[in-house]
Parts: C-alpha cells; structure tokens; sequence
C-alpha cells in the first residue's frame, strides 16, 4: 500500500506540472493585465511598460513559467499584485474556510443522499421513490448561483415580511452574506450541497437496486437475517463503490463550486479570493489558487482508491 501511494504521488507531479502551465498561459492570454490594474485607465504606455518590467512580465513566457517552477520547488507562489502579500499567506487565510465549507456541505449531501437513495432502493416504484426522484432532478438541475440567491431572497426578504404582516417582527432569519457564526453555513451549504445530495441519492438507488438482485442477498434473507442488516452491511456495503468514487469526485467539485457559492454570499475563501484576482489579473494569486485546488483534486482520488481497498477486500494495491 504505502508503495502504492508513492507511486501515485509520483504521478501526480506531471498532473500538476500541466495544470499549472495551462494556468499560467493562459491567464496570460487575457487583454489587458495587472500593469493595467495598478495603473489605472489614464496610464501612458512608457508607466505600462515600466511595470511590467518591476513586475517581470517583460520577459519570454517560458523564463516567466521557468522562473515560476524554480519558485515553487522552494514552496514560494510569489506575491500578490493587488496586496503585496506572500500568495501562500493569502491562501493560508483563505483556505480553512473554503474546507470548512467543502466538508460541511459533503456531510450533509452524503448523509442524505445516501439515506434517500437506499430509501428509495427498497421501496422501488413507490410515491417515496418518484418524489426522491423527482426532487433529486430538480437538485441537478438547479444552478448554485441561482438557488443561492433563492434563499437568500426566502431567508431575508419574504420569510421576515410573511411573520412580520402576522405580528412577529423580525430581521433576516438567516444573515444572507458572511462569517463567523454557524447561522452563515446554513445557506451556503445548503445551495452547495443539493446538487451533490442530488446525484448521490440517484446513484446509491441505481446501485442499489442492482445490488439487491443479487444471490447471496436473497441467501441472507433466507438465512433469517434482519432486513436492517440485509440493507445495511450486506447490500450497502457492496454498493459502495460506486457510490464513493461519485463522493469523491464531488468533493472537487464542492471546491470548484465553492467559487460560485462564495461570490453569492461573499464568504471569504479562496473561491472568493479567485473571482476578485482574476478581475484585477493578479498572476501569481489566480496561479496558487488554481494549483491549491488541483492538488485537492488528487489527494481526493488517491484517497478514494485507498478506500477501496478497504471496502472490498478483492481489491489489492501492489
């Protein structure tokens, strides 16, 4: 195993090496750039060029991009542009909380999606079955910005005007924007979780349908067992799979959510961090929040292939 992980670890410095290339050009393809920025729109071309020389941006991409590598094997990201600040620092800051809310948000979409889409496995083409189903299309389809600014606009505005027109006035029963307490999760996680609550509960019914045809499922009902342990360590068990590599693969995508989530109820990650360097161009900031995010992405899936190795004693890492 430990072999196993070394060696994907290995693999994964190509994988990462590509990812920050692609970045690094083509972020450098965008009109304009932080000289621009920090100049400001009544720049003279001489006060452009004299930044981008103090900035290195004068330089052939590839002295730029060998430049960049030769900091990052010393595990410096450069400064930001806009605040002057280590790019490290900055997502240090920023980073906790764009985790916190990743976790949170995939907790709640496994619990439930998982429960939903076994509940639903069992009770197959029932009035339970077809509104999970129904509600698990309407969680994929809706977009996060969309049903982010929904609740907000539930939360804040017509919740507390509906109780204050029947003699309880109140504020916004959930804060609408920023952090600090466990009420600012509720909307964020709610929007970031459905999509993945969604898919979840669809697969693990797919799944587990399929699993609960099998033979050695209808030999434990047979042998007397509970129904509860039948579902449950028998047949869930087995329908794991799938359903873990979909878990992981969401987490990833909770981060590159995260983006959206965060704009909408300005909740201070490295979502929010991206969109705000990517206005300003700041390079260096947009390089490591992109490769910080990459890197989940594959800690995520050496993760899940270790896992399964646990959940299927057939599987064998050598």
């Amino acid at each position: 195993m430990t072999k196993f992980i070394l060696r994907r670890l290995l693999l994964a410095i190509p994988t990462l090496l590509g990812v920050s290339f692609l970045v690094f050009a083509s972020i450098r393809l965008v009109p304009g750039g932080p000289a621009v920025a920090l100049a400001g729109e009544l720049a003279t071309p001489q006060m452009i060029e004299q930044l981008n020389r103090e900035l290195g941006l004068d330089q052939p991409l590839l002295i730029q991009y060998v430049n960049y590598l030769g900091r990052m094997l010393r595990f410096d990201l450069g400064r930001s542009i806009r605040s002057g600040l280590p790019v490290v620092e900055e997502i240090q800051t920023r980073l906790p909380r764009t985790l916190l809310l990743a976790v949170v948000s995939l907790a709640v979409s496994s619990v439930l999606g998982i429960t939903i889409g076994v509940t639903a496995a069992t009770r197959p083409n029932s009035l339970f079955d077809g509104g999970s189903m129904i509600f698990a299309l309407l969680g994929v389809s809706m977009p996060i910005f969309w049903s982010g600014l929904m609740l907000m606009i539930f939360f804040a505005v017509l919740l507390p005007q509906w109780l204050t027109s029947i003699g309880f006035p109140t504020g916004p029963i959930l804060p609408p924007t920023g952090s600090g307490t466990w009420q600012h999760l509720v909307m964020p996680v709610t929007a970031l979780a459905a999509n993945s609550m969604a898919i979840q509960a669809r697969m693990t019914r797919a799944t587990m349908l399929e699993v609960l045809r099998q033979d050695y499922i209808r030999t434990a009902r047979a042998k007397g067992q509970k129904e509860r342990i039948v579902i449950y360590v028998h047949a869930l068990r087995n329908a794991m799979l799938p359903i873990v590599t979909i878990i992981g693969l969401q987490f990833g995508t909770l981060l590159g959510g995260a983006v959206l989530t965060e704009t909408v109820f300005s909740w201070p990650g490295i979502g929010r961090l991206l969109v705000d360097t990517i206005s300003f161009r700041d390079y260096p900031v947009i390089q490591g929040t992109v490769l910080t995010i990459s890197i989940g992405f594959v800690l995520t899936n050496l993760a899940v292939d270790v896992l399964y190795a646990y959940l299927d004693p057939r599987i064998k890492y050598s």
